[in-house]
């Protein structure tokens, strides 16, 4: 029996406050072997994502099947508000499974898929969110710029390109040099020799970015969570082509854009925390000190427009009345 009424609907609506939605996978089975730093860097990577967020961004974390000690300080994380929401797997379900589960959760026009290991730099929310700005088919952009994926899930850039709809150019960033090289250094691939060898740049409304990106981080357009992203489950731990078909692919496949900052506004740490990475942290200003209310969005609905709504309001009272018609004695009894 219930007794009153819910006060919950006296309100009717819940108001959005955040338009940026950062979801981070974190596994960690123990502290030996490859995870030895693992929690190390992994509470390096969420303090510095913490750090360097404004007011408009919440944090998803997903526990996924980690061991009890990374469990604990994740509760503490949540109980003192660093981190806004808290999704937990008793086991490892997949990295890809666990990612995209929690992103198409959310309800915020821009989510940054984020690996654990990644270290962020002061500004990179505000940079990544002015290439969407910028670029309005933009799909994803990344703080991590890469000079190699000119051809990688790019082929919606280049035909803008050759549709004359954005500028392109190659030129040098000698500005790059350090950061890219540290970023080649933590995926163990041969260094770049020449600070002004060149990088494949776009430009629209005086904001420039570059062509590509790779995928331990970057933020995606949530629609297309809902359109070319893959609706079954890939079933697979981590690697074997998962975050290619379910994050790279759609993006293209959507024609949509994939670019990344013009510089570099984010670290791959890998599993190993370095000297240097403390100092980027220690550099970095805290967002708490200067809130930034961030604009929000109402979202458009993909599966239900307006012309299939009346679809089926139309449909709704054929089908009564012919049900009705057909069982009118029965009814009347």
């Amino acid at each position: 029996m219930r007794l009153g009424m819910n006060p919950q609907k006296e309100e009717k609506k819940v108001i959005l406050t955040t338009n940026h939605r950062i979801v981070i996978v974190v596994y960690i089975p123990n502290e030996e072997g490859f995870y030895k730093d693992s929690l190390n860097v992994f509470k390096l990577c969420l303090d510095s994502l913490i750090r360097t967020i404004n007011s408009s961004a919440a944090i998803t974390v997903v526990n996924n099947g980690s061991y009890d000690k990374v469990s604990d300080i994740l509760q503490i994380y949540l109980k003192e508000k660093k981190i806004d929401t808290l999704i937990s797997h008793n086991v490892n379900i997949g990295k890809i499974d666990a990612q995209i589960g929690a992103a198409r959760g959310a309800r915020e026009k821009y989510i940054t898929l984020t690996d654990a290991d990644i270290l962020f730099d002061y500004g990179w929310q505000e940079k990544v969110e002015e290439v969407f700005m910028a670029f309005p088919n933009a799909g994803s952009v990344s703080p991590i710029p890469v000079r190699t994926g000119l051809y990688a899930g790019t082929s919606s850039v280049l035909k803008q390109i050759l549709l004359r709809k954005i500028k392109f150019k190659f030129i040098p960033i000698p500005e790059n040099f350090e950061s890219y090289n540290k970023f080649l250094t933590s995926i163990n691939w041969d260094l770049d020799e020449d600070e002004n060898i060149k990088w494949p740049v776009v430009e629209n409304r005086g904001i420039t970015a570059i062509i590509g990106s790779a995928h331990q981080v970057l933020t995606i357009d949530r629609d297309i969570l809902f359109t070319t992203s893959p609706s079954n489950p890939s079933l697979t731990l981590v690697g074997g082509n998962s975050e290619h078909n379910y994050v790279d692919v759609p993006i293209d496949k959507a024609g949509k854009l994939r670019l990344s900052t013009i510089h570099n506004f984010a670290y791959h740490i890998g599993n190993t925390v370095e000297e240097w990475m403390l100092d980027v942290q220690s550099e970095n200003k805290d967002y708490k000190k200067n809130k930034i209310i961030g604009k929000t969005e109402v979202l458009s609905d993909l599966f239900n427009s307006r012309f299939s709504k009346k679809k089926y309001v139309l449909k709704k009272m054929i089908v009564k009345k012919a049900f009705a018609l057909l069982y009118a004695k029965e009814l009347k009894k």
